[in-house]
């Protein structure tokens, strides 16, 4: 498997790199997992009992709003690929303000394939409209961002990063159009209720906030479907613990659907999430060499 750098030209002339995988042009999906388990819990998602039918679409598209009364949190992410019986995964952790729709996430790469080397992690500042790595690109220096405007991506970022935005990924659910209810389980301890269902990316687009709703418009439109199978974990305050979307778009090489399992794990909430963006000064602005 070989590393394919998902190139788009920004304002300003930059190409601006993020992460990605491909493998002689051909992608192909894996399943997803996160923390997780069977276990009980006390009748009751927001104070009542176990949402179905309306009442189970309502709290799925509510959880955005949710997660903005909540404050802040911890994340850690998790986005799987497999082709050719290989596997592939993108792990990223860091902190959430949901209110100001910020996060800064750590992102891990795999190893190469020979494994004789790693990859230095890659910083990632996640903002409305906006995304800012740094030891992204061949290159740009040390102290350098590179900004990439998430409208001007086919998959609104929700891809790209290796690592889908956790608020994005919640007004994804603002597109529920089926919900199930699965039943009670638990998610790192912590008692939740297992929703499933589909997402229509267009119909999250016009209901999600200002900052979210030219990249969803973006993935709407670039994927190969807008419909977003997904399956969400909920805790007793209606908060997200757990939340999978399988993505699919298409490879431009091949012009076939590439599918790809994204999961976020919410936790430790309130925990403090001060993101400070970086100055103008510190935004690469030149070109970025090939890898």
């Amino acid at each position: 498997m070989t590393e394919w750098w998902y190139r788009r030209r920004g304002r300003g002339g930059a190409v601006v790199v993020a992460a990605g995988l491909v493998a002689g042009g051909c992608l192909g999906a894996a399943g997803c997992s996160g923390a997780g388990g069977a276990g009980g819990m006390a009748d009751g998602v927001a104070g009542a009992g176990h949402a179905r039918g309306g009442e189970a679409v309502r709290l799925v598209r509510g959880a955005a709003d949710t997660l903005r009364e909540a404050g802040s949190s911890k994340a850690r992410t998790s986005m799987e690929m497999a082709t050719g019986g290989t596997r592939v995964t993108i792990r990223g952790e860091g902190v959430y303000d949901y209110r100001r729709q910020r996060g800064r996430l750590t992102v891990l790469l795999p190893q190469d394939p020979a494994g004789t080397s790693e990859h230095r992690p890659i910083t990632e500042l996640l903002a409305p409209g906006a995304l800012f790595m740094k030891h992204r690109g061949a290159g740009v220096p040390d102290d350098k961002w590179v900004r990439v405007e998430t409208a001007t991506l086919s998959d609104g970022n929700l891809v790209t990063g290796g690592a889908t935005d956790p608020f994005a990924a919640a007004e994804v659910l603002r597109g529920a159009r089926t919900v199930t209810y699965v039943g009670r389980t638990a998610v790192a301890g912590t008692a939740v209720r297992h929703y499933r269902g589909t997402a229509d990316l267009a119909v999250a687009a016009e209901g999600a906030s200002a900052g979210s709703r030219g990249a969803l418009a973006a993935a709407a439109k670039g994927f190969a479907t807008a419909r977003v199978p997904f399956d969400v974990y909920l805790d007793d305050a209606g908060r997200i613990r757990k939340v999978r979307h399988r993505f699919s778009f298409v490879n431009g090489r091949q012009a076939e659907a590439v599918a790809v399992a994204s999961t976020t794990l919410l936790y430790d909430f309130g925990a403090p999430a001060d993101v400070r963006l970086p100055a103008a000064r510190d935004i690469f602005a030149g070109r970025i060499a090939e890898d």
